[in-house]
């Protein structure tokens, strides 16, 4: 079994923070995915781990977790076991800690792709860009000489972006490609940075690049976490929030949960004006959804379960995660609050 190294593995669970949770990508030839697919759930089911982990030809992608030793067993069958060999060898794998078990259960998705652009010249396991370390990425983008892009959709870059980067204001990732044909061209931006939130739509990116003529091509490696992770704050590019797939919404400098919620409704990222819109309801509707009746109905009735679950002391059905992470950042900023008060009065 191969050894994982000490640096993908920094955040080991402490007393209070009982779940291991392991995030991993790896662009790799997997053409038995789907045989791969019952072995993978039956082992993540048989440890108790939950989350999703997507498999597909091109490679995996997920967010799993358990405890530390079931995370353990599971590392050990991507790196090296019978399953997969040495094929996820160097995947892109963080490790962090959770209170609660962040996810209600375990499910192992085949799919056409592990990351959607449908174009089969993007194969990053056979062509890739230059993967730039965070601490050589400002030196990189400040280069008058590159095209500095985005690759996440618009709600993601209204939350925050690198300073002076391109937003290509899409939906999805499978408009990227129309963006790339009538914004960038081979001929006149020779070099070209991309960046997203972990490092996997990039690198399928940087792919899709080189097959359309691009010189060069470069990608953040880790992505706007690891460079939040890495980069002190002070010498930071990036400004605001990065938004991610999870109950924290945002994370800043150091992976500090950010300020930003989540519209129960149309689930779209919400900054604090948004909050003071008049078309927010708590739980309910957002200033993104106005007139999308159907939807504010239905989370208004759930929003009404949850404060009824919350009257009898029990967690909601699926929101156990969501409440426990609201009412820990509820708490932080009554500390904050509170500490601000009693400078102001010495």
């Amino acid at each position: 079994m191969t050894r994982l190294r000490d640096d993908m593995n920094p955040n080991l669970p402490q007393a209070n923070q009982p779940y291991k949770v392991m995030a991993i990508y790896k662009f790799a030839d997997l053409p038995d995915a789907e045989a791969i697919r019952p072995m993978l759930a039956k082992l993540c089911c048989s440890h108790a781990i939950k989350g999703t982990l997507i498999l597909a030809p091109e490679g995996i992608n997920g967010t799993v977790a358990g405890t530390p030793e079931a995370i353990d067993a599971l590392a050990g069958a991507l790196f090296g076991g019978e399953m997969f060999g040495n094929r996820l060898v160097g995947a892109e794998v963080k490790y962090s800690t959770a209170q609660a078990m962040p996810f209600l259960r375990m499910k192992v998705r085949l799919k056409p792709e592990i990351v959607t652009l449908r174009a089969p010249e993007a194969n990053p396991s056979r062509q890739v860009g230059t993967y730039v370390e965070p601490e050589n990425w400002n030196a990189l983008i400040e280069r008058n000489d590159v095209v500095l892009v985005d690759t996440r959709n618009d709600y993601e870059v209204g939350l925050g972006t690198f300073q002076g980067a391109l937003d290509p204001a899409t939906q999805s990732f499978t408009e990227f490609k129309e963006y790339v044909e009538q914004h960038l061209d081979p001929e006149r931006d020779r070099r070209v940075a991309m960046f997203c939130t972990g490092g996997i739509r990039c690198e399928k990116a940087s792919s899709y690049l080189l097959s359309k003529g691009f010189a060069e091509v470069f990608h953040l490696k880790g992505g706007i976490l690891k460079y939040l992770e890495t980069v002190p704050q002070a010498e930071s590019r990036f400004s605001g929030e990065c938004f991610v797939f999870d109950e924290r919404v945002a994370v800043g400098h150091g992976l500090a949960q950010g300020d930003a919620t989540l519209c129960r409704a149309c689930r779209h990222p919400l900054t604090a004006a948004d909050r003071l819109d008049p078309a927010y309801r708590d739980g309910v509707s957002c200033p993104h959804c106005t007139g999308e009746t159907q939807k504010h109905a239905a989370a208004a009735e759930r929003q009404r379960q949850i404060e009824l679950a919350r009257q009898r002391g029990t967690a909601h059905l699926g929101d156990a995660a969501a409440a426990l992470a609201a009412e820990r950042k509820a708490k932080k900023r009554r500390q904050a609050e509170a500490s601000r008060l009693r400078n102001k009065a010495q």
